[in-house]
């Protein structure tokens, strides 16, 4: 499995503004090989950074894209899951029984839910609202998405082991087809060899190590 490290940081120290811009993302590992399986189209430059001290486990995407799609009909969960967004998908474990999503788009809405085999998804669930918090922005060459997770609520779903995450990382990217459509292509830090688009599957996973 693919593995990132995540650097510790001290308490209360990084304060989540949407932009990425605290000078602690320096002590941060620069993920950027994601790919796009099934698509010829090499996708815009994604960085991913992650930190964590005692209490949080910090997350900023960074995706160099100006041409986004946002549908802002209303803040229902098929509006975001048409929009151009980012994704976190955890588990405990390969059976996926269950897994976690969260799907955050480029105003920082959230379509998080929790999930079990065969793509069977609970949108009634949602993340405990006090252990996540989530802003985002906007600027001339990219949009930046940046958050924090409690580790007392990723604990709580037994979602560390041995100071390791099994951990998603993902992006849907919509383009646009003709006047009144677009299309999603799909865009992953692990390839999980599918002949489909398909993030909801175990090979998709890879593991982020929270070091010490």
């Amino acid at each position: 499995m693919k593995k990132y490290e995540v650097n510790p940081i001290a308490k209360n120290q990084l304060i989540v503004s949407g932009k990425g811009d605290s000078d602690l993302w320096k002590e941060a590992v620069v993920l950027d090989d994601f790919c796009s399986p099934w698509d010829s189209k090499i996708p815009s430059r994604i960085e991913f950074k992650a930190l964590w001290d005692s209490e949080q486990l910090f997350f900023c995407f960074t995706v160099y894209d100006i041409e986004i799609h946002i549908e802002k009909e209303d803040n229902s969960i098929d509006s975001i899951n048409n929009s151009d967004r980012v994704e976190l998908f955890f588990r405990p474990d390969k059976t996926l029984n269950p897994y976690y999503c969260m799907e955050i788009d480029t105003a920082a809405r959230i379509m998080d839910f929790i999930a079990y085999p065969d793509k069977n998804f609970n949108f009634d669930w949602s993340w405990p609202k006090d252990d996540l918090w989530v802003k985002s922005s906007i600027n001339n060459a990219s949009f930046v998405v940046e958050g924090a997770i409690s580790i007392a609520s990723l604990k709580k779903f037994n979602l560390i082991n041995n100071n390791q995450i099994e951990t998603g990382i993902f992006r849907a990217k919509y383009s646009k087809i003709n006047d009144t459509d677009y299309q999603p292509t799909w865009i992953t830090w692990v390839n999980p060899v599918t002949e489909t688009p398909n993030f909801h599957t175990p090979s998709s996973f890879g593991i982020l190590t929270l070091k010490d």
